[in-house]
């Protein structure tokens, strides 16, 4: 049976909701040793940078009518599709874990004291509702997606309202370059380029629905990137769900965190389900997604973890580079390496482009480590295919 295509404006819902995370405002909150201005420049600066491969990316799946994971066939072959469709699916794992755990400690806040529970269980409650996300078919998800969405779109300006209402109470503490704001705003969307194309390879209007997810998402990130850093600057906290309580939003603030969690971990979820389909054929897309979900929950019970910039990192590192090569390949040399079983070349220039953001993530650089390291790769990958052309 064929899958229903989905429509432009279900896109733009889902990447609306993939935006509106708790994860996003928490990232805003570190940038500010910037102060306001400065901070709103750095956001926007990453998002136009993350946000413009993160187009470019879902155009690849869209035009070529491939998810993420296969439409990396295109440019490293069989194996190297299924190399990165293992990494996809760990890196996954790891965020779904991360979210679960970050919804649950801002459930438990608002939640605990009030019926005496613990965070075990809001993580097993985010994790069955992640769970049957993800087994709605996608008429019934469209619905309740726009349900959900309307919901969180209300709500979220209630909370923009309350944040910036307040006066600043005391200077932001610590220090942080430009480069480095930048480089965790870039680094938001850089994670969603192994997800993106599985939502544009059934597409109505694959242009137009990447251009108006990518756009939508920019818009919403930015904006939760602002709240946050409106909370660290004008209220001296971080913790988001304490302001929540604290101006009276517990039972709206529970919605916020839960259906903000649900949306933007289901992405992760149905994603790793596809990219373990690649691997292995024999497992359906939504079954391997359940137990991903699953296996994310038990990871988030019992391994918590306050911190997830190294993740982040740790994805940017090694998607970033991979992209580069797939889009000058894609757009510029016009090569399609989906018959061979790999492309050693393409693998060594992405391994190149790993170790170079690795190297300057240590030694630092006055532009961050995504700008460079793109510019190097797309530079060495035109510089081969045109001197030492491939057999496709």
């Amino acid at each position: 049976m064929n899958e229903e295509k989905r429509t432009t404006t279900a896109n733009a819902l889902i990447w609306f909701g993939a935006a509106v995370s708790i994860a996003e405002i928490y990232t805003g909150t570190l940038m500010a040793p910037l102060g306001m201005a400065r901070g709103m420049g750095a956001v926007v600066a990453g998002h136009l940078i993350g946000g413009f491969l993160m187009y470019l990316a879902a155009l690849i799946g869209g035009l070529s009518g491939r998810g993420a994971m296969e439409s990396v066939k295109l440019s490293f072959g069989e194996q190297g599709a299924k190399f990165f469709a293992a990494l996809n699916v760990l890196q996954l794992v790891g965020w779904t874990a991360v979210m679960i755990a970050g919804g649950a400690i801002s459930l438990g806040i608002i939640l605990n004291p009030m019926y005496g529970t613990e965070n075990t269980l809001w993580c097993g409650v985010i994790g069955i509702m992640i769970a049957i996300w993800i087994m709605l078919d996608m008429k019934n998800f469209e619905r309740v997606n726009k349900l959900a969405m309307a919901a969180l779109f209300i709500l979220t300006l209630v909370l923009s309202f309350i944040v910036f209402k307040r006066g600043a109470t005391e200077a932001a503490r610590g220090v942080m370059s430009f480069a480095d704001a930048m480089e965790l705003s870039v680094a938001m969307p850089l994670s969603w380029l192994p997800l993106i194309s599985d939502y544009m390879r059934d597409a109505e209007e694959p242009k137009r629905s990447a251009a108006v997810s990518t756009v939508i998402y920019s818009l919403a990130s930015c904006w939760m990137y602002f709240i946050g850093l409106g909370v660290a600057i004008y209220t001296g906290g971080s913790d988001i769900a304490k302001i929540m309580l604290e101006a009276g939003l517990g039972i709206a603030g529970v919605v916020i965190v839960a259906f903000s969690t649900v949306t933007t971990t289901f992405l992760d979820a149905y994603s790793a389900g596809i990219s373990f389909h690649v691997v292995f054929s024999g497992i359906k897309e939504k079954a391997a997604g359940v137990a991903v979900c699953a296996i994310g929950t038990m990871t988030a019970i019992f391994a918590r973890s306050d911190s997830y910039e190294n993740l982040l990192y740790l994805i940017s590192s090694v998607f970033a580079p991979m992209a580069a090569v797939m889009v000058t390949d894609f757009f510029i040399l016009k090569r399609n390496r989906a018959a061979k079983q790999i492309s050693l070349r393409n693998i060594i220039l992405w391994a190149v482009g790993f170790a170079l953001y690795r190297y300057l993530m240590t030694v630092g650089s006055p532009i961050g480590a995504t700008l460079p390291v793109i510019a190097a790769t797309v530079g060495l990958t035109w510089l081969a295919g045109v001197a030492l052309p491939e057999k496709s």
